[in-house]
């Protein structure tokens, strides 16, 4: 039966046809992976599923190829695929991964490879090399086989077919250039440098020629020999490997051509016996942020696989991680839907939490410039950690960075800590969506003339993780953006100045009473004519933008309070007039660059530019 692709597979298809040529070999990498998880549902079952124990598993992977007819072949006796399995995976990608890998690609000039693997588009890699394509299957526990087969274009087909045994068989038709992996070395090559740790074994049908010594065949014998080492690395002492080991079975775990950043072998005697092996990635995965992101690391049972598909084995502040965790002691059978309430794992994830956070702080001690490089990449998950896991709030406290006023790059609450004026009581910080717009906020005017620190915070979560922490050891965190911090300045009052302003700050608070919650005086503004500040017991416009855009419809329409420099020009020249309009204007103005200041959009931007032009025409300012 015919069907057609899906659109964005279709262009999907196209763009790993024609544009992604850099790294060709990876397709077999991926399909052999395919095969391994194939190979790991089958294992978990016959030790978990009483209707498949009975059945006879020897698990391995089984590749040949005709150099001749240009074809290569890779088999598996894994857990197999029916039609509608067929159908489901290699007719439609259902997953956010497809559009965000197409935009990707879009946007990437070096059209990397190694996208695929990230991806979750594995299987389609496969055209880089192959005209068509035919996968027969056979799914454990049924009679029927299918076969699918495609040439990458527009459609596919999918039709009955016969197999001895449960599983899978992928057979390229390779393209002219392709056939350079129809070789006996290359193949061998492939699945040292990528699938060499892979847990089952790998055998390559080929033929063992003898030549003689004018290079002429003189024999000719078909042989199958395994080409990989199969071991479970996590479980070898770490005496025994090298780095390049762990380096090599990174790559295979994480689909990654890059180097892990590091990585951190434990194997735990005692009470609990467990062995982890944790990989931070050397760039943040694709889908960090996503909702639906991939958990990346991989639980077994005494190396036997469970889930590769669990969110409870990390915390989602440290999706990031890739590896593998490895129990003594968890019952082989143990339903995926309730190890979320194991006790076992519950310690086991503990544990290992603490060894990653303190990995991390010893990093941080000791390579700094290192550690720079992990926070341009990981410093946001970190800061939810300070929100989600109390029980290490003070070490995520010392891991995470912030931006300041003072010094160039990252800084840490220690850090400022150690720069505080003596007698200081707070740590000063301002929130907002661009760096260099809070560092030329007027709010800051107050602080830079007495010296005082103040950390940027530029992170949209900053809004809510922050004030969740209230303190940082012995010095509470303090919003400059809040009413009342000019007291804590020391800065007093100036009885004149508040008396001959009030009148401005009555035509002000008129002209912009349905925009504003009021309008007040500034005692910390010694440049600007005017900033906006919150109520202490109002989030700030930032958050209330913030809370909308995730959904929460039932937040208040927050205004802010307008604070004004009763000395600057601009204010001083509506003293004196009762003209309205020209009032009107100037507040407008007043109001709406405080907010740009503040990096917050204009609702009405055409508005502000209108009252910029009269006052620049049509008035004397």
């Amino acid at each position: 039966m015919v069907h057609h692709f899906q659109t964005e597979v279709s262009t999907l298809l196209h763009l790993i046809i024609h544009s992604l040529y850099s790294n060709r070999e990876i397709f077999l990498r991926e399909l052999i992976s395919n095969a391994s998880d194939a190979l790991d549902k089958l294992k978990y079952l016959t030790v978990a599923d009483d209707s498949y124990k009975s059945l006879n598993f020897d698990p391995r992977i089984d590749i040949s190829f005709d150099k001749d007819a240009r074809i290569l072949v890779v088999t598996d006796n894994g857990i197999g695929m029916n039609e509608t399995d067929l159908e489901e995976s290699l007719g439609t990608i259902a997953r956010s991964g497809t559009k965000a890998f197409l935009e990707k690609l879009n946007e990437d000039a070096k059209r990397d490879s190694n996208l695929i693997g990230q991806f979750g588009v594995g299987f389609y890699s496969a055209f880089m090399v192959a005209h068509s394509i035919e996968v027969t299957s056979r799914k454990a526990g049924e009679e029927q086989a299918w076969k699918w087969a495609s040439d990458g274009k527009e459609n596919y087909t999918i039709e009955s077919a016969q197999r001895e045994t449960q599983g899978t068989t992928v057979l390229l038709y390779l393209t002219e250039e392709g056939t350079e992996y129809a070789n006996r070395w290359s193949i061998e090559g492939i699945i040292k440098r990528y699938s060499n740790h892979v847990a089952f074994p790998i055998y390559l049908t080929f033929d063992d020629k003898k030549y003689g010594e004018k290079g002429e065949e003189i024999s000719s014998e078909k042989k199958t020999e395994r080409i990989n080492s199969g071991t479970a690395l996590w479980r070898r002492p770490k005496s025994e490997l090298k780095d390049e080991d762990y380096k090599e079975f990174y790559r295979q775990l994480g689909h990654d051509s890059e180097d892990p950043f590091l990585y951190l072998h434990t194997k735990a005697e005692g009470t609990l016996e467990y062995t982890t092996l944790f990989y931070i990635p050397a760039k943040a995965p694709f889908d960090m942020f996503h909702a639906d992101y991939k958990p990346g690391v991989k639980l077994y049972v005494r190396r036997v696989f469970i889930t590769d598909d669990d969110k409870e084995l990390m915390p989602t502040y440290l999706r990031f991680v890739r590896g593998v965790i490895d129990s003594e002691d968890l019952p082989l059978n143990v339903s995926r839907e309730i190890l979320q309430q194991n006790k076992i794992l519950f310690n086991i994830k503990t544990a290992s939490v603490k060894k990653l956070l303190g990995e991390f702080k010893s990093l941080s001690e000791n390579d700094k410039e290192k550690y720079m490089a992990f926070i341009e990449q990981f410093n946001r998950p970190l800061k939810e950690g300070l929100y989600q896991d109390f029980a290490n709030r003070e070490l995520l406290e010392e891991l995470v960075r912030f931006k300041s006023t003072t010094v160039e790059g990252f800084t840490s609450f220690s850090e400022y800590a150690s720069r505080m004026k003596t007698g200081q009581k707070y740590i000063y910080f301002i929130t907002g969506s661009d760096a260099k717009t809070l560092k030329s906020s007027p709010l800051l005017e107050a602080y830079k003339a007495k010296d005082l620190e103040v950390l940027i915070m530029d992170d949209e979560i900053d809004e809510i993780i922050v004030p969740s922490l209230g303190m940082y050891k012995e010095w509470e965190l303090r919003a400059v953006n809040r009413t009342g911090a000019d007291e804590e300045l020391g800065e007093k009052p100036d009885t004149q100045t508040e008396s001959e302003s009030q009148p401005v700050i009555e035509k002000i608070k008129k002209a912009l009473e349905n925009r504003v919650k009021d309008v007040r005086l500034s005692r910390r503004l010694h440049d600007s004519p005017s900033c906006i500040v919150a109520d202490e017991n109002d989030p700030t416009l930032q958050l209330a933008h913030l809370l909308k855009a995730m959904g929460q419809a039932e937040t208040p329409d927050i205004k802010p309070i307008l604070e004004i420099n009763g000395e600057h020009p601009i204010v001083l020249s509506i003293k004196n007039t009762e003209n309205e309009a020209k009032i009107a204007d100037v507040a407008g103005v007043l109001l709406d660059q405080a907010l740009l200041m503040e990096g917050i959009r204009l609702q009405d931007p055409a508005d502000f530019v209108q009252r910029m032009n009269r006052l620049l025409t049509g008035y004397s300012v």
